[in-house]
C-alpha cells in the first residue's frame, strides 16, 4: 500500500492516527473512496472559516434562471408584435367574444414559440457535449471551477440579452447569447457542480436529505424570482430585471470563489478537451459503478440504468404537467384570474418545502425506499385530482394532496450517486443533468400535445396520462427494493 501523502487532507482536517481516516471539521470522517492526489493543497482554494456549502449558489443561479426566462419570452412577444404591427391582446378562453381570432395574433403566437423552441434547443444540443465534459473534468480539476464558469457564461448572455434591450436588435442574437452560456456548461453544469459537491461532502446516511435541501433552494428561489419578476416588469419593464440577472449571476460566482471550500484535490495535469471525459461516462454507465464482480457489475448497472429511467420518467411528468397548470386555470371551467394563478403557483412551490420536512420525517422510520413510493403515491393522487377538476377549491385540493411530490427525485439522485465511485460523481450528475435537460424537452412538447389533442373527450386527460405514467417508477423503485432486501437481509 502507498505511503499516505500528508498534502492529500482537506483544508481544515485534522490528522489522527496513521490507521485512521481524517476528520473534517464537522466531526464526519471522510469515506474511504475519496480520491485522492499527490499534489498537494487544491488549487484556487481561498481558506474560508465559515462552514459554508454550495446551497447559496444553486439558490442564486436558479433565480437568475427562473427571473430571465419567463421575461425573455415576454420580450420577444413584445418585439415580435412590434416588428409586425400588431398592438392587440391575447383573447381569454372564458370570455364570451364570438370574434374570430385575430391571424396577425396567431403569427406573433407562432413566431414567438418558435423562437423558444430555437433558443432551448441550441442550449440543450451545446449542453449534450459540454456538460458530461465540464462534470467528468471536474472528478479531476475539482468542483468549484465547475460553480464558477458556467455562472459567469450565464452572465454573459445576460449581457448579450441587455444589449439586444438596449439597441433593439433582432431577437436571433438571443440564440447567440443562449449558444455563449451553452458553451460554459450553462445551468446544467452547476446543478451538475453542485449536487456532485454535496455527494462528496455528505456520508450515505445524510445524503438523500442534503440532494433534499438543494432540491428545496430549487422551488423557493423559482417562486421568488417568479413573483418579483412579474412585479417588476409590470412597474418598469425588461431592462432593469435583467441586470438584476447579470448581478446575480456574478455573485454566484463569486461566492463560489471567495467561500466554496474545494471538495476534490485537483490535478494540475487534468486537461479540460479531451474525449477522455466523454469515454468516463460512457464506462460509468457500462460497468456498471462500484462493484467489479461479474454478477454484482450486472446487477448494479441494470440498477443504475432502471434508476435513472425512474428519474427520467419522474421529472417529465413534473416538467410536462408543470406547463399545463396555468393553461388550464386560464380556462373554462375555472377561468382564473392573476390572483388565484399566483395563489396555484405559490401552493405548487410550497411543497418543495413540504417535501423536504416530510422527507426527514419520515426518514425516521422508512428507508429511503419507501420513502420515494410515498412522493410518487402523493404525486399521483395530485394529478388524479387535477384531471377531474372543475371547481377551485378541486384545484386546490389537488396542490394540497401533491404536498410531498418532491419527495421521489432527491432519493433517485441520492440512489444514483451511491452506485457509482467518489471520483465519477461529476461524470454521474452530468450524466443526470443532460437527462433532465431532455425531460424539459420531451415533457413541454408531449404535454403541450397532448393537451389540445384530448380536449374533445377529457380536459384533465393529460394529468390522468401523467399519473399512469408515475406508476412505472413506482413499480421499479419497490421492485429493486424487495431484490435489495432479499439479497442483503441485514440492510436498512
Amino acid at each position: 500500500m502507498e505511503e499516505r501523502d500528508t498534502a492529500a487532507i482537506l483544508p481544515g482536517d485534522v490528522l489522527t492516527s496513521d490507521d485512521e481516516e481524517p476528520i473534517t471539521d464537522s466531526g464526519h470522517k471522510h469515506e474511504p473512496d475519496v480520491p485522492t492526489t499527490r499534489f498537494g493543497q487544491p488549487q484556487f482554494n481561498v481558506t474560508c472559516p465559515l462552514p459554508v456549502s454550495v446551497e447559496p449558489v444553486m439558490f442564486l443561479s436558479m433565480f437568475s434562471l427562473a427571473l430571465q426566462a419567463p421575461l425573455s419570452t415576454q420580450y420577444l412577444w413584445d418585439r415580435i408584435s412590434e416588428d409586425l404591427g400588431y398592438n392587440g391582446s391575447k383573447t381569454s378562453e372564458c370570455s364570451n367574444s364570438s370574434a374570430r381570432p385575430d391571424p396577425l395574433q396567431k403569427e406573433v403566437e407562432t413566431l414567438t414559440a418558435h423562437w423558444n423552441l430555437y433558443i432551448s434547443l441550441g442550449g440543450f444540443f451545446v449542453g449534450l457535449f459540454v456538460v458530461p465534459l465540464l462534470g467528468s473534468w471536474s472528478d479531476l480539476a475539482g468542483r468549484r471551477p465547475v460553480l464558477i464558469i458556467p455562472n459567469l457564461g450565464m452572465a454573459l448572455q445576460a449581457v448579450v440579452y441587455l444589449v439586444v434591450m438596449y439597441l433593439k436588435l433582432p431577437v436571433v442574437y438571443f440564440l447567440v447569447g443562449r449558444l455563449l452560456s451553452g458553451f460554459s456548461g450553462d445551468f446544467n453544469a452547476i446543478l451538475a457542480g453542485c449536487f456532485s459537491y454535496v455527494a462528496d461532502t455528505s456520508d450515505r446516511s445524510s445524503r438523500t436529505f442534503r440532494v433534499a435541501v438543494l432540491e428545496a433552494c430549487l422551488g423557493i428561489s423559482g417562486m421568488l424570482a417568479s413573483v418579483i419578476g412579474g412585479q417588476w416588469r409590470r412597474a418598469q419593464g425588461y431592462i432593469n430585471p435583467f441586470w438584476l440577472v447579470l448581478a446575480t449571476n456574478l455573485a454566484s460566482a463569486l461566492y463560489a470563489f471567495l467561500f466554496v471550500r474545494e471538495s476534490v484535490l485537483p490535478d494540475p495535469s487534468a486537461k479540460l478537451l479531451t474525449f477522455r471525459h466523454h469515454k468516463a461516462v460512457w464506462h460509468l454507465f457500462s460497468t456498471g459503478g462500484i462493484t467489479s464482480s461479474d454478477e454484482g457489475g450486472r446487477f448494479h448497472r441494470c440498477k443504475l440504468w432502471l434508476y435513472m429511467l425512474c428519474f427520467f420518467l419522474v421529472v417529465t411528468v413534473h416538467f410536462g404537467s408543470r406547463e399545463l397548470y396555468v393553461l388550464y386555470e386560464l380556462s373554462s371551467p375555472l377561468c382564473w384570474g392573476p390572483a388565484l394563478i399566483g395563489y396555484g403557483s405559490a401552493a405548487l412551490h410550497l411543497a418543495y418545502l413540504t417535501s423536504l420536512l416530510g422527507l426527514k420525517i419520515m426518514q425516521c422510520c422508512l428507508v429511503d425506499s419507501w420513502v420515494a413510493l410515498v412522493g410518487l403515491a402523493s404525486n399521483i393522487a395530485s394529478m388524479v385530482v387535477f384531471s377531474v377538476t372543475d371547481t377551485t377549491e378541486l384545484m386546490f385540493t389537488g396542490y394540497g394532496l401533491g404536498f410531498l411530490f418532491m419527495a421521489s427525485t432527491p432519493v433517485l439522485r441520492s440512489k444514483l450517486s451511491k452506485l457509482v465511485e467518489p471520483s465519477e460523481q461529476g461524470a454521474l450528475f452530468a450524466s443526470v443533468a443532460c437527462v433532465e435537460s431532455l425531460c424539459f424537452l420531451v415533457g413541454s412538447g408531449l404535454f403541450n400535445a397532448l393537451y389540445p389533442a384530448t380536449l374533445h373527450f377529457m380536459k384533465g386527460f393529460p394529468f390522468l396520462f401523467a399519473a399512469i405514467i408515475l406508476l412505472i417508477p413506482s413499480g421499479i423503485i419497490g421492485t429493486l427494493q424487495c431484490l435489495d432486501q432479499r439479497r442483503n437481509p441485514t440492510a436498512s
